[in-house]
């Protein structure tokens, strides 16, 4: 830009700057309650200065200017929670308002082009920096309202799993005196009905404590790995699951391999069994046609791999990846715990467990290492 014309253009700008940004402030987007709405005059007046030094060659020294400046507003502009769509329109209102004042000079065409390439360049340095920081900044602050969620969240899962423990710790120790009991009366009195019945329904009762217990972690203490027959613990679930199994008419399928053993806590397995089965004869009574369980193991390398299989209904897609979070659940009366701890367990033992589900049928399956 010549120093004539430059210096002409530099005293227009001057002598119409209370008009321009009049215009300019006309046409913003505000909020009523916004704090540092006494400061969009005087912010709209660093912006036009900003500008006039650009013209004037001193970009080395007018980008971090610009940096500065553009930091102060992005903070202003946090603090008033405007809608950053907003922020940019207001901006671009600016420019619109210079560059229709500038048409009205009479400059050459190239004088008109270097005019508008350093309207265009100072606007948009600090549309980006201001931007960038604002989108960081409230970045920042949803990271931490997230993380005061959760640590909330956290916090009170734990006094929870504590309080639970405890209650559980009592409930259990009644439970444990009713059983004996049981096993007394069944001894002097092995013709008295109903007795086996109340025994499994406190054997099933006790297990729904032990996976309370197991999120406490309290059971852990003292206790020992061991190594032990997989196709035992299968038969024995299934013992135990009889009376249930028979209940919803169910049949069940076994193809297991043979002499696959397991290292780890195998109450802990025996329990992922149960619930897994018995989860699949819940959803498979009363209504279901030919209900079939299949429980078929296979060997994959030096792991043992478990499917168990249900011809029940199937779990829609958005549910599959959600069953096994803590607290998910479709029935009345779950508490959407077990099968959370039953990929806690399976993930201890350096496994994994995972649901596909289809049309026809759903399949659990748990991949283990074999014991060495």
């Amino acid at each position: 830009m010549q120093t004539v014309t430059k210096e002409t253009v530099l005293r227009c700008l001057q002598a119409n700057k209370q008009e321009l940004l009049s215009d300019w402030m006309k046409q913003l987007k505000t909020k009523t309650d916004d704090p540092h709405a006494q400061q969009i005059f005087m912010n709209g007046n660093d912006m036009f200065e900003l500008f006039i030094e650009s013209l004037l060659d001193q970009e080395h020294v007018l980008n971090e200017k610009i940096s500065i400046f553009a930091l102060k507003i992005a903070n202003q502009r946090v603090e008033a929670n405007i809608n950053i769509g907003d922020f940019v329109f207001n901006v671009n209102c600016g420019r619109a308002v210079i560059l229709k004042f500038a048409l009205t000079l009479q400059l050459e065409l190239d004088e008109l082009q270097l005019f508008v390439d350093r309207l265009n360049s100072c606007f948009d340095q600090f549309l980006y920096y201001s931007v960038s920081h604002y989108s960081e900044t409230q970045n920042n602050i949803i990271k931490e309202k997230t993380q005061f969620i959760d640590s909330t969240h956290k916090d009170r899962l734990t006094l929870l799993g504590q309080m639970t423990s405890s209650f559980i710790h009592e409930f259990r120790n009644p439970l444990t005196s009713i059983q004996g009991f049981i096993q007394l009366l069944k001894a002097e009195h092995s013709d008295m009905k109903y007795l086996d019945i109340i025994s499994n329904e406190i054997e099933q009762l006790n297990f729904r404590i032990s996976q309370f217990l197991l999120l406490s972690k309290k059971e852990l203490i003292g206790k020992e790995k061991i190594v032990f027959s997989l196709n035992d613990l299968i038969e024995e679930v299934l013992i135990f699951l009889y009376p249930s199994i028979l209940d919803g008419k169910v049949k069940t399928i076994q193809e297991l391999a043979e002499d696959i053993y397991l290292e780890g806590y195998e109450d802990e397995i025996r329990q992922v069994f149960i619930n897994i089965i018995f989860n699949a004869i819940d959803v498979l009574s009363p209504d279901r046609i030919n209900p079939i369980i299949e429980i078929r193991t296979f060997k994959v390398d030096d792991k043992v791999k478990v499917d168990i299989e249900n011809n029940g209904p199937q779990i829609p897609d958005n549910l599959v990846s959600t069953i096994f979070e803590p607290f998910f659940t479709t029935k009345t009366l779950g508490t959407g715990l077990g099968l959370f701890v039953c990929r806690e367990i399976i993930e201890k033992h350096r496994g994994t467990l995972t649901c596909t589900s289809e049309t026809s049928k759903t399949v659990f399956s748990i991949l283990l290492p074999i014991a060495k």
